[in-house]
């Protein structure tokens, strides 16, 4: 992306939050801009998604909103805050991303704040760590491939000194993954997060670990029967203490930070500003450590192993069960980001068991994900989709290598919701599967991609499981299509005219008839043949050569252009673009939306009022020489009934360019639910040579946006 791309892209993601001035903060993700918003109302949601580069938006409760950028996403926000508004005092302040969630749940917002809390708890103390886990999974998935073709016994008890080091390399994430998850987990909970680091790290130092099955004084060991796991207990100053290895463990440190974080503030309020670098550190050290090594520690180590000891019992009882429930959750747990208890379940279990049975059943509903973006990408490639041809491949790379689910749910599935049930069905076949070929474990921790593979045995196994889920998604994507019938009519003339545009011609489109909604609109009627006698409704013709037609009075002077102006203020944006399938597919003729500065609504030409909408939404004009133009405020705004619609004319009227149509209250448009965009159509547009849109500029009421040629 050049820099004057990667610029426009930054302004118009600004202008489609609401400008500068509406950003309380912002911070980004691995391939998502968070923005804290003073009022999301004030998002252009459409826009925003149509944007090149823009993958997805995701709107949040409390003025929350995402939006999906991918790989760029660091870029993308360094050129947000490096706009000159940004920097004229509007700019919101530095915040991480765990600051802007921890002030939204602050202010009570969510019905369930507590469930809130504890899920962001535990996406946040993860989520900082999900380029070494990837990077460990990496380097995992290489030494496997090598150890697959025979090259080294990656699984020899006698490595080399070289292998030794590169099991150090990976082993190093997973290891010290509690302290990792300590300091962020501290941070959170907006405490010394060192200190969280610290207290966990005392329970992993050598000497804690050696007592573990050693011939020290006071220590005695047992073999836990149901696991096969070794357990010792030293007597501490008397008191029994359980011996384990934290070394992967990651309930302990959330357990414990939780607790500390009482303790520390607790004893911020006891000491005096000045003295509390000192003491406060001191007694959180003083008091946790014995508390994690004694309590927390082998709390966290129970409440570990009794989860993986019920899943253990439910993959060896009832594997089909078990390999059909992992995949079908996995769909609706990451999108909300509660997948990660499941993820510390694999580790708990590779670090008591030495292997986990987890990973091979979740494999099966990555796979499937990304075959459903496959179908996606080979429809797009058949439909001479540029945009979305191109989403599809980046999110389908992060898939196959990375293992990254991300780009291809926010930047795809989520969008358009035919995609889930075909995509659930490849999760149950892989599941099935799995069930039926007794289950895939794995050693390590790994993000299931294509370069991970070999970490699972039976890797054969696996390998057919993943690929039956692949495949089935993305057959029944590519078979059925991802867009409903209309989405795809809508899409198909948005390419054409694209295209028409790019060889310099005009595309006129047809207005198929099965482009006829399901559902009934007041006052727009499509489906029914036009009558010049009821103009209390704009109707639209059933058949192709006559869609869009009103019946005119007067015939269609011809080799004149007619130029129609803007009605309200705002950004010009194509009709493919906007949330209407009716207007998208062009059953009411070619024109433009526009995104309204404001709520001051004018007539675009001179002509004569044949339609005053009751409501106040719409208005049909007709001119002199029988051109009929539909001006339409909002969608769906026909549900408010007139409220917050104030009309100046009256049917019959003649009116001329720029006289005053209605005063529309665009925050009670917003407030009922319904977009704000300002619709214009030409509705007889079969009968004219051409009619051409102006769109992706800004625009004053009263400005040239179509030309019609007759």
């Amino acid at each position: 992306m050049s820099t004057r791309t990667s610029d426009a892209l930054a302004e118009k993601i600004l202008r489609g939050v609401g400008g500068s001035e509406n950003i309380e903060s912002l911070t980004h993700c691995a391939t998502r801009l968070r923005f804290q918003l003073h009022d999301a109302e004030k998002v252009d949601q459409t826009t925003l998604d149509g944007l090149d580069g823009v993958m997805g938006t995701v709107p949040q409760s409390g003025d929350r909103f995402q939006i999906v950028i991918g790989g760029a996403v660091a870029g993308v926000y360094s050129d947000i805050m490096n706009l000159p508004s940004m920097k004229s005092g509007a700019a919101p302040r530095p915040q991480s991303d765990a600051d802007v969630k921890a002030e939204i749940r602050a202010k009570g917002r969510g019905r369930y704040a507590w469930l809130d809390n504890f899920f962001e708890y535990l996406s946040d103390s993860f989520r900082p760590l999900l380029g070494v886990l990837l990077g460990a999974s990496l380097i995992i998935a290489i030494a496997s491939m090598l150890d697959a073709f025979g090259l080294v016994d990656f699984r020899a008890a006698d490595k080399s000194a070289s292998w030794v080091f590169v099991d150090a390399m990976w082993r190093s994430v997973l290891y010290f993954l509690p302290i990792m998850v300590a300091y962020n987990a501290a941070k959170k909970l907006k405490i010394d997060p060192w200190v969280g680091a610290t207290v966990m790290a005392a329970v992993m130092t050598p000497n804690f670990t050696g007592m573990i099955g050693s011939k020290t004084p006071g220590v005695t060991t047992h073999v836990n029967s149901t696991l096969g796991t070794t357990e010792s207990v030293a007597h501490v100053f008397g008191l029994p203490m359980q011996l384990n290895d934290y070394g992967g463990q990651v309930f302990v440190p959330l357990l414990m930070v939780a607790l500390l974080a009482l303790v520390y503030k607790g004893l911020k309020r006891i000491f005096p500003e000045n003295v509390q670098m000192v003491f406060v550190p001191f007694f959180s050290m003083l008091i946790m450590i014995p508390l994690t090594a004694f309590l927390i520690g082998p709390m966290g180590v129970w409440a570990g192993n009794g989860l993986g000891t019920g899943l253990s019992w439910l993959n060896g009882h009832a594997p089909i069960v078990f390999a059909i429930v992992i995949p079908m959750l996995y769909p609706f747990l990451v999108p909300l980001g509660l997948h990660w208890p499941l993820n510390a379940l694999m580790l708990v279990n590779i670090n008591t068991l030495g292997y986990d049975f987890i990973q091979g059943p979740m494999g099966t509903w990555n796979f499937a994900c990304f075959g459903a973006t496959a179908g996606v990408l080979l429809l797009s490639i058949r439909h001479r989709e540029k945009d979305m041809r191109q989403t599809a491949t980046g999110a389908l790379a992060a898939g196959l290598l990375g293992g990254i689910s991300e780009p291809s749910l926010y930047g795809i599935h989520l969008r358009f919701k035919r995609i889930y049930p075909r995509m659930l069905v490849g999760c149950l076949v892989g599941g099935v599967i799995i069930g039926l070929l007794g289950g895939v474990n794995t050693n390590a921790f790994a993000f299931t991609s294509l370069l991970t593979i070999p970490v699972f045995d039976p890797m054969i196994k696996y390998i057919i499981a993943i690929s039956a889920a692949f495949f089935t998604s993305m057959a029944l994507v590519y078979f059925s299509d991802y867009r409903t019938k209309e989405e795809r009519i809508a899409a198909n003339a948005e390419r054409d005219a694209a295209e028409a545009a790019a060889r310099g011609e005009v595309a006129v489109p047809a207005a198929p008839a099965e482009a006829a909604p399901a559902e009934e609109r007041e006052p727009v009627t499509v489906g029914a043949p036009a009558a010049a006698a009821e103009r209390e409704l704009v109707t639209v013709g059933a058949t192709g050569a006559a869609a869009g037609t009103v019946a005119a009075d007067a015939p269609a002077a011809a080799g004149a252009d007619l130029e129609l102006a803007a009605p309200v203020s705002g950004h010009v944006i194509g009709l493919g673009t906007v949330e209407d399938p009716v207007f998208a597919s062009r059953a009411l003729g070619e024109g433009v939306g526009i995104d309204p500065a404001d709520g001051h609504v004018v007539a675009p030409v001179e002509g004569e009022l044949i339609t005053v909408a009751n409501t106040g939404h719409a208005f049909g004009i007709r001119t002199a020489d029988g051109v009929e133009v539909l001006i339409h405020i909002g969608i769906d705004t026909v549900q408010m009934k007139g409220e917050g619609f104030d009309v100046r004319v009256e049917p019959g009227q003649k009116v001329s360019a720029g006289v005053l149509l209605a005063e529309v209250d665009l925050g009670a448009v917003r407030a009922a639910g319904h977009p704000t965009v300002v619709l214009m159509t030409v509705l007889n547009t079969a009968d004219m040579a051409s009619v051409e849109p102006h769109t992706g500029q800004d625009v004053t009421a009263g400005a040239r946006v179509v030309t019609v040629r007759r």
